[in-house]
């Protein structure tokens, strides 16, 4: 692309956002490397809408760096309850003790030393250096691939690295540098914005869109097409067997391992072997949850004693498991299961 043709890509994206883009949400509003990092974790595969009240409640709770890298796993999983990818909760631990300790609290201002901060990668890395510096930050997130493919007419799957480097590489170049007398905070935003509001995945309003009459998708009538779906597949059903043990108010449950699904998060126990080879047993319900590779279908039991690599596990009241990180449909299925109980 030409200097010219940058320039008016950037002019008439920024003029679009001034008046349509977005500039109310809650990470805008004085943003800091902190602030703009939590915020950036939290949105990586969730809605707005649904990040908003989680971001609030996380920023008055660890309001700085310091504060996120004193705290305890617990407290800071207890937060994150509900909002899925727990891993991502703890990359935000390790990262403060990381700018905390390696960096004397200070975040790098520059894209390399950002990158070195663990669970950042090359979009968090330049959505810091935006929103957070001001500075130079390309990003490639998945509004903008929709928008890149659907303007340059990209064909393959996004995951591919052929795709990958050209959509980075037209981010490098449409980006304004540091010494350009645009905002580097202002760009990325009206980037994302257009994708999630104007360029959407279905319906997007290209009527409206200030960059349709350089859109190549729209002038082959191609929109719906690209960017180019991933082949459908069915996704497995895994079975698992929780074992249920709830006495006099309290519930006994253990800690998962840090890696794999729910890592580091309070949980029923889970028994290894089938239903029909565990003795003495009373059945308490049932429960599904989709994950994005499996389907999981859940059976509860209680067994007539608790097995010997269960005591590592604790006794928690019901009325503190607010305190705690637990899995979605595992709170789920206390708070119905304890209702009943109660009626």
């Amino acid at each position: 692309m030409s200097a010219t043709d940058i320039l008016g890509f950037q002019h008439r994206l920024l003029s679009w956002a001034e008046t349509q883009g977005r500039h109310d949400l809650p990470w805008q509003l004085n943003p800091t490397p902190y602030s703009v990092l939590v915020s950036e974790i939290m949105l990586q595969q969730t809605q707005v809408a649904t990040v908003i009240p989680y971001f609030e409640r996380w920023m008055t709770s660890f309001p700085t760096i310091d504060a996120l890298a004193a705290a305890e796993e617990d407290h800071i999983m207890a937060h994150w309850q509900g909002l899925g990818y727990y891993s991502r909760a703890r990359n935000l631990h390790k990262a403060a003790r990381y700018v905390v300790e390696q960096c004397d609290g200070e975040f790098p201002s520059d894209l390399k030393g950002l990158e070195c901060i663990p669970g950042v990668g090359r979009y968090t890395a330049g959505a810091v250096m935006s929103f957070a510096f001001d500075r130079y930050g390309p990003i490639v997130d998945g509004n903008v691939k929709r928008l890149f493919c659907r303007l340059f007419a990209i064909e393959g799957q996004l995951a591919s690295s052929t795709v990958s480097k050209r959509l980075w590489s037209l981010a490098e170049q449409l980006t304004p540098a540091t010494d350009q007398p645009l905002s580097n905070r202002r760009f990325a935003q009206s980037l994302l914005d257009m994708g999630a509001t104007l360029c959407k995945p279905k319906s997007p309003d290209c009527t409206i869109c200030p960059l349709a009459n350089q859109c190549q998708a729209l002038a082959s009538n191609r929109v719906s097409e690209l960017p180019t779906p991933k082949p459908k597949k069915t996704l497995p059903v895994k079975t698992a067997i929780f074992d249920w043990h709830l006495v006099d108010q309290e519930i006994f449950l253990v800690k998962r391992p840090a890696d794999g699904i729910w890592g580091g998060l309070w949980c029923l126990p889970e028994y290894q072997q089938p239903l029909d080879q565990v003795a003495e047993t009373k059945a308490i319900g049932r429960f599904r949850h989709t994950f994005s590779h499996y389907k999981l279908a859940a059976e509860v039991i209680n067994m007539a004693q608790h097995r010997s690599e269960h005591q590592s596990g604790k006794w928690f009241a019901l009325d503190t498991l607010a305190t705690i990180g637990l899995p979605k449909p595992i709170k789920s299925f206390i708070e119905k299961h304890t209702a009943k109980a109660a009626d």
